[in-house]
């Protein structure tokens, strides 16, 4: 890492500073563009690899050299510098210094690789930087996100004609807008009156109900909205780590018998660890019958509806109050491209909002519609563009294509783990990720001996830059709980290289053993 800064700091020519907009705009971009370009390219050869080699405080290093040289002076309060020359410079940087989803070996997150027609098309938004919060900044994209919502709710087994929904930052401010609703919703009704924390106080007591696998934005959401992280009542699980249906209508029937109020159960469509789908449509009869909300965290299992293959996983979402999904996992976009949808639109009331300088009501009279009441932000970038000309590029054909060789991609995998004696597969994949661990040769290694090997085998890979696995831990208590993952989201990695990346966790595993 010592010599990485200084090759980073080959530069480009002068190019001058323009603004992106207007008609000057497109020629001011293009050679930036290019400088762009010529400079990943640079960056990504000189990785070598999934990630950078060496250790945190290595790369951080040559960050900060890098970022303190400057040009002409340098640094923050330095002399201003040719912008072509600290673009390329910092462009290289990042790609020398990031891990990279297209590889190979980076498997360890629901972190895609973007297509390039959607990165293309982002290029196009930022260039203009329309914000949603109004229609007079975003006359088309406010029309396009519209269209756009209604075809994905459609998607989703919605009548698009009654759907609502917004583009979002992603599962976490998804799942928060879910659980707002619901309580609104919900403990509107019990009270009679408008939901305010200090009438929910005073009131029966709100639980929401979620797997023991859900998202931990639900517990975060929980706080956010007043009702307090231990509202969250926690559904065990089966080994898969899906919703127990009987476990999830005996808690809802204590709920009623202590006195709580269910406000919400929230399904979970492809846990982040196996992909593991909770039961939708029993999950929807049950809230149904105790007057609960439905949301349904589909963030990554939600890329199954593009697939004639998996969509069956997810019978039964139609019947979701709301839900969330998000493109930039299984749907290969840059993020962010999260998106919440209702199923009924009069569910939003409680969101809605006028602002006097962004949606006045005369405006709205007169057919200048507004999206300001859809979203929990005021400024907001128009992330359905890259959406949109992705579907219209691709078609749901082509993007489930990409799916169902995802889906190919950890099965092949996981015959990889069961065939090898030093692997153990958790449990067949679900979608497009699988847990497993390294077991070692020979004599048996205690639990907590597993736990530390995987662990550590996990950073060596890391520190030496050749692969980037993902580790967790099963529900429960005490050791033997550490899990390797790999979360496969590159269609165009072959089964081949899948196998080279489980035969490098096999080499790691087995130098960490030489050391115990």
């Amino acid at each position: 890492m010592a010599c990485l800064a200084r090759t980073l700091r080959r530069g480009s020519g002068d190019l001058s500073e323009e603004l992106s907009g207007g008609v000057g705009g497109a020629a001011a971009l293009e050679p930036l563009v290019a400088a762009v370009l010529s400079a990943l390219a640079d960056g990504a050869a000189l990785r070598g690899g999934p990630l950078p080699a060496g250790l945190p405080q290595d790369i951080a290093a040559a960050v900060a050299e890098e970022f303190l040289a400057g040009e002409g002076g340098g640094g923050a309060g330095g002399a201003a510098a040719c912008p072509g020359a600290v673009l390329s410079r910092f462009a290289r940087l990042l790609a020398a210094g990031s891990a990279d989803p297209a590889h190979p070996g980076c498997a360890a997150h629901l972190h895609c690789p973007p297509l390039a027609v959607a990165v293309a098309a982002d290029l196009a938004v930022s260039a203009l930087n329309p914000s949603q919060d109004s229609w007079d900044q975003a006359p088309a994209a406010t029309a396009l996100e519209t269209l756009l919502i209604g075809e994905l709710a459609g998607m989703a087994g919605y009548d698009p004609g009654r759907a609502a929904g917004v583009l979002t930052s992603g599962g976490t401010e998804s799942n928060l807008m879910g659980l707002m609703l619901a309580r609104d919703r919900v403990l509107g009704a019990v009270t009679g009156r408008r939901v305010e924390m200090s009438g929910v106080a005073g009131g029966p007591r709100p639980r929401v109900l979620a797997s023991a696998a859900a998202h931990f934005s639900v517990q975060r959401a929980a706080a956010v909205l007043g009702l307090g992280e231990d509202a969250v009542i926690p559904v065990p699980v089966d080994r898969n780590l899906r919703m127990r249906e009987g476990e999830l209508a005996a808690l809802l029937d204590s709920c009623r018998r202590r006195g709580q109020v269910p406000v919400a159960v929230v399904a979970t469509a492809g846990t982040t660890d196996t992909g593991a789908v909770d039961p939708l449509r029993a999950c929807a009869e049950l809230a149904a019958a105790h007057g609960a909300w439905l949301h349904v965290d589909a963030a990554y299992g939600g890329g199954a509806l593009l697939s004639d293959r998996l969509a069956p996983l997810l019978d039964g979402i139609g019947a979701a109050d709301s839900l969330s999904l998000d493109w930039h996992k299984l749907g290969w976009q840059p993020a962010a491209a999260g998106v919440f949808l209702v199923r009924e639109s009069e569910t939003y009331a409680s969101l809605a909002r006028r602002a006097v300088y962004l949606n006045p009501a005369d405006d709205e009279e007169a057919g200048y519609p507004s999206l300001l009441g859809l979203s929990l932000r005021t400024t907001r970038r128009a992330d359905a563009f890259k959406i949109a000309v992705t579907l219209r590029t691709l078609g749901r054909e082509g993007l489930g294509r990409l799916v169902d060789a995802c889906h190919d991609l950890a099965r092949a995998g996981a015959r990889t783990v069961q065939e090898h004696p030093r692997l153990e597969l958790h449990a067949e994949p679900v979608l497009t990720a699988f847990l497993f661990r390294y077991v070692g040769g020979g004599a048996a290694h205690e639990p907590a001996a597993l736990d530390h090997l995987n662990a550590s085998l996990r950073r060596r890979l890391l520190r030496e830059g050749r692969a980037v696995v993902g580790r967790t831990e099963l529900p429960g208590e005490g050791p033997g709980r550490v899990r390797l993952k790999l979360t496969l989201l590159n269609p165009h990695t072959t089964p081949a290289e899948v196998a080279r990346l489980l035969h490098a966790v096999v080499a790691a595993g087995r130098a960490e053993e030489d050391l115990l």
